[in-house]
């Protein structure tokens, strides 16, 4: 609504003519306002003036001696960036005035916070009653630790993630990204999507999302979950090994490691047959996959020795002219020097206006009619304040009034 609307057409994204007010910070809330820039949104950032969002000064690493954060550029593109202090009287007024114009307006202040403002939901709908408001945090707006702080380590560790990650004999482990506020994002942007989806077949009025980090943890338990209530039995770490399905997982060649996923019958035959130990199948240990998976340790006292005796290539070639699903472990130079990843545009390169030219990961969203690509560079600081108060009629005269009492 702050910008130009207009008609969806293939050269925008699907969400183009909507407005996000993007007043998140570190991961959980850009992640998923990012991917509706991504989807053609008009983003806007709110940040506090002269800090920002936190993760502008989450570095090393930076792109050369820019200064500019990775950690801020890899969940801000597609946005633009206002200065405002929530805490005074004329940002209040400025940020009262963005929500009426605003599709959707995305937080994840501790839980009360805006309230205490007077820019919680309640008061924001008043003004806009189509406003979709999405609350993120780490616990949800109700429940005995709504007020707890809450950070992706913490919550890997409580939800369950650590206890069934890494190795038999090694430590609890986070997964290497921080997936309790990805997994949030994700969870926080199909929500916002089937709020706009509601508005717009229903009543036209909008509605407040609650999406915890916790919940959203828990969710992604999926068939681990399932499993332990059904039958009690607490999952332990087994590394890469699957619960359910043997051969699954990652084998060591003498010169690296190698997943094998031998997921049917079909593919379990195949792989005997490529490893001439037809016998195998014959195995009354490992007849079917429920056999092997109670005889697991056997299987692999078998495997791990042949596996060995291939370089990590030979192995992926070899099992592949079987039709046996494997492939090698990359690290992430192999993954963007990858031609599928070069292929599906996942490595992007965007001009930035002190950073130069920078790279990122690309979108991994395609439609058949509208574009989804990176239109803009991960903003600096209230580079677009000015810009923005103009669009919503604001006079050169107020801005500098705004200036001068700090509101931007």
């Amino acid at each position: 609504m702050v910008g130009e609307a207009r008609e969806p057409s293939s050269d925008d994204g699907p969400l183009s003519g909507i407005t996000v007010l993007d007043a998140s910070r570190v991961l959980v809330g850009p992640f998923c306002t990012m991917q509706l820039g991504d989807l053609g949104a008009d983003v806007i950032k709110v940040e506090r003036p002269g800090e920002g969002d936190q993760t502008r000064r989450w570095h090393p690493p930076t792109y050369g001696e820019s200064g500019e954060s990775t950690y801020y550029l890899s969940v801000n593109r597609n946005k633009r960036s206002v200065t405002l202090d929530f805490s005074t009287e004329e940002g209040q007024e400025v940020f009262r005035r963005l929500a009426r114009e605003a599709d959707v307006l995305v937080e994840n202040f501790r839980v009360g916070t805006l309230e205490r403002w007077g820019l919680g939901y309640e008061t924001l709908s008043e003004g806009n009653p189509g406003l979709i408001y999405a609350k993120l945090s780490g616990y949800g707006e109700w429940g005995p630790k709504r007020d707890e702080p809450a950070y992706d380590l913490a919550i890997q560790a409580e939800g369950g993630f650590m206890s069934i990650t890494g190795t038999e004999d090694g430590e609890p482990v986070r997964v290497g990204v921080a997936i309790a506020d990805i997994g949030a994002g994700m969870y926080a942007t199909q929500a916002i999507l089937a709020a706009l989806f509601s508005r717009e077949i229903g009543t036209g009025g909008g509605q407040k999302i609650d999406v915890s980090l916790l919940d959203g943890q828990v969710a992604w338990l999926t068939y681990m979950g399932t499993a332990y209530l059904a039958t009690g039995v607490v999952p332990e770490r087994i590394g890469s090994k699957h619960p359910n399905i043997v051969p699954y997982r990652a084998f060591e060649t003498s010169d690296g490691y190698v997943v094998v996923a031998a997921a049917s019958e079909p593919i379990w035959r195949r792989l005997c047959t490529a490893l001439e130990r037809e016998g195998l199948v014959d195995d009354d240990r490992f007849a079917t996959n429920a056999d092997r998976v109670e005889n697991r340790e056997a299987l692999d006292a078998i495997l791990e020795p042949i596996f060995e005796e291939f370089t990590a290539e030979e192995l992926v070639d070899h099992l592949a002219d079987h039709d046996v699903p494997a492939t090698p472990v990359n690290d992430l130079e192999s993954v963007f020097d990858s031609p599928q990843i070069a292929a599906r545009g996942m490595r992007q390169t965007v001009s930035h206006p002190t950073a130069g030219s920078i790279e990122l990961p690309g979108v991994p969203m395609h439609f058949s009619d509208a574009s989804t690509e990176v239109r803009r560079h991960p903003p600096l600081l209230g580079e677009h304040t000015e810009e923005v108060l103009h669009e919503m009629g604001y006079e050169d005269a107020e801005i500098a009034r705004f200036r001068d009492a700090g509101a931007i």
